[in-house]
């Protein structure tokens, strides 16, 4: 699928090719060499990614793939959250001039855009959902709902929260970063994803040149997944918005300590 993908963008046409995400894995070295490498306007979708996957088990849960894809030069990287943002930035897509991956969930997800809302969205740039000064919650796919339901939990307690839909993973919308990192003074970030080499890693190698500030990363730990509901997995792996408030409270103390 990836190599006849590749054959047709070569032929001058923009090529778009979709199959579960742990399978969009195992044609990496096709993907790698193929598509990106002569930077072809190929444009990948890989379903049931993550634990939100449920039922299918470890074996179908792709929550590497952000990271891996990621690390290919040239890869536009993006994660929408709900079906009206996938609409929108899939049609972006074929405008960018190269390669890329987009994951999309298993799931039906709540709809966080409306038909208005959703046309304020680009590549690139991450969305601001919710402004607040107290810390910035960055979040991506199915744990953008997680991170607005924590902002509104983390309200009650006094604490005001930035959540942005950073759908664009690759690349990280620098500026939004550097001005939700000064006005915040330190972060989360929230994905169903390993916490290795995803939007929360993405986001460290940026703080780590830019901006050394606490960040709190919610996500899958150095394991696989399991087979179950995906509402208890995600809640027996830490991907609930009590996780993303609890990390929110400790990426402040952590802030609130620095001399």
């Amino acid at each position: 699928m990836m190599l006849v993908a590749a054959g047709m963008a070569s032929s001058g046409k923009i090529a778009f090719a979709s199959t579960f995400a742990i399978f969009c894995e195992r044609a990496f070295e096709q993907i790698r060499n193929g598509i990106a490498r002569p930077g072809l306007p190929v444009h990948v979708c890989g379903s049931h990614g993550g634990i939100h996957t449920g039922s299918d088990g470890s074996s179908a849960q792709s929550i590497e793939d952000l990271a891996i894809f990621r690390t290919l030069p040239g890869m536009t990287v993006v994660h929408p959250c709900d079906d009206l943002s996938a609409e929108e930035l899939t049609v972006q897509l074929k405008d960018i001039g190269g390669p890329s991956y987009m994951r999309t969930a298993r799931n039906k997800t709540k709809r966080l855009y409306d038909d208005d809302s959703v046309g304020g969205l680009k590549i690139g740039n991450g969305s601001v959902l919710r402004e607040g000064e107290d810390v910035a919650i960055l979040s991506c796919g199915v744990m953008v709902e997680q991170s607005l339901e924590a902002a509104f939990d983390l309200s009650k307690e006094g604490i005001e929260s930035t959540v942005v839909d950073m759908h664009t993973i690759k690349p990280l919308d620098a500026p939004l970063l550097d001005r939700v990192s000064k006005e915040c003074g330190c972060l989360v970030t929230a994905e169903d994803h390993s916490v290795i080499g995803g939007l929360g890693g993405a986001v460290a190698e940026w703080l780590s040149f830019n901006r050394p500030i606490p960040l709190e990363m919610v996500g899958v730990a150095d394991r696989f997944g399991e087979s179950g509901d995906s509402d208890d997995l995600m809640r027996i792996l830490g991907l609930t918005s009590a996780e993303i408030s609890d990390a929110a409270k400790r990426s402040i103390d952590r802030r609130n300590i620095i001399p």
